[in-house]
């Protein structure tokens, strides 16, 4: 089978490591994280000129139908620029929940904002002790005549703070852990009774904790179908783990090359360390994680791109369930063998590896906190296993 990329693939590629490598630099980094935002609204405003926010979207809503294939090499890049800018959190999620129901077109307008980044958002579900499951809402959306109350409390929103808007899961029937009866509603962020507390996570991405006081939303905000939202919260955070373990991949294979070339340049006993057979061993190791990692998020990817392309119900219906094992499967793949190569990394560098003036630390941390968002190894072993035994 051939995996190379097409010619249209292969230029956006090339344009993101381009831009990233000539416009992001370590100490411009630092800056951007150390900001309100957390990022750099005139790189986030090139995105947006560059064509790169429009890629996910279908063409019927302003977009250039991209789909699971172009997630992965445009996180890929980000991953190995480290980019702070929410791709993710404000297009991948909060655009997918918007693009992803049968009523998008009900939300051109915000997605076109988007597109043209003027607007921010962000997925709002993780309450406390709901550990990554979907259908753990306490937060509450009670009918009052046409329009809904919304009450509850959501944790640690990526891109929370800066987001214009959100999109909430929230109970609107059935009991605490019922899978049905969770719908979604998009919610302006400045709305009365919605409170914020920012903060900085360990990676330089912010997030936020978001209170909902009795918040009084209309019934056009619902995304999707009323009590109906869980299947496609599931779609839409199963993309967004397949572009975050494509920005890990992306991640390990920068720290793989930067190590084997610090290797190559630091001596002791009179002859470079990447001379030492050991070394050289456990160099080959991060390589074979990295390769390892590429391949179950090829397989996931294509599976996905195969998916969306093909006519025949069936055998969409069974690609989809194919793809997400594979979704799962990568997910906990990444956290072993991100582990493995952040910790090489840190280790073949030396004390210098964990110092905040090199950029291996930040690197490290960034996959650490993939490794907790939407999902720790765990919780998609357990994923794993349920879809294998269904």
């Amino acid at each position: 089978m051939n995996f190379d990329y097409n010619e249209e693939q292969t230029l956006i590629k090339d344009s993101i490591a381009r831009y990233l490598q000539k416009n992001y630099s370590q100490d411009a980094r630092r800056d951007y994280a150390a900001s309100d935002t957390g990022f750099s609204a005139a790189h986030w405003a090139q995105y947006a000129e560059l064509g790169w926010l429009a890629i996910p979207f279908a063409e019927n809503l302003g977009g250039f139908g991209g789909d699971a294939i172009e997630d992965m090499l445009i996180m890929e890049e980000l991953g190995r620029g480290l980019a702070l800018e929410p791709f993710i959190d404000s297009i991948v999620l909060f655009g997918g929940a918007l693009a992803g129901g049968a009523d998008a077109t009900r939300f051109e307008q915000d997605i076109a904002a988007l597109i043209s980044g003027e607007l921010q958002g962000a997925l709002a579900i993780s309450e406390p002790g709901n550990r990554y499951e979907l259908n753990e809402v306490g937060t509450q959306a009670k009918l009052d005549g046409d329009n809904y109350i919304i009450s509850g409390e959501k944790i640690a929103v990526s891109n929370g703070g800066s987001a214009d808007r959100l999109v909430v899961s929230a109970r609107t029937a059935g009991q605490p852990s019922d899978t049905s009866g969770i719908s979604l509603f998009c919610i302006d962020a400045n709305e009365d009774g919605v409170s914020k507390q920012a903060f900085a996570m360990m990676d330089g991405h912010r997030a936020a904790n978001i209170r909902f006081d009795d918040v009084r939303v209309s019934s056009a905000s619902l995304v999707g179908e009323l009590h109906h939202g869980h299947a496609l919260l599931r779609d839409v955070v199963e993309r967004g783990m397949l572009a975050l373990c494509a920005e890990a991949l992306g991640i390990m294979d920068k720290l793989q090359q930067t190590t084997v070339a610090y290797t190559q340049t630091r001596k002791q006993f009179g002859k470079a360390i990447g001379s030492f057979q050991a070394l050289q061993h456990r160099m080959v190791d991060m390589f074979i994680a990295c390769e390892q990692t590429r391949s179950l998020l090829l397989r996931a990817a294509c599976t996905g791109h195969s998916a969306q392309t093909t006519d025949d119900e069936a055998q969409r219906s069974e690609l989809n369930a194919n793809m997400r094992k594979d979704i799962y499967a990568l997910k906990s793949m990444v956290a072993r063998a991100g582990k493995l190569v952040g910790d090489e990394a840190l280790q073949l560098h030396g004390g210098i590896g964990m110092t905040d003036e090199l950029d291996i630390g930040h690197y490290v941390k960034r996959l650490l906190r993939i490794n907790s968002t939407l999902g720790d190894e765990d919780f998609a072993l357990r994923e794993y296993a349920a879809l294998s035994l269904d």
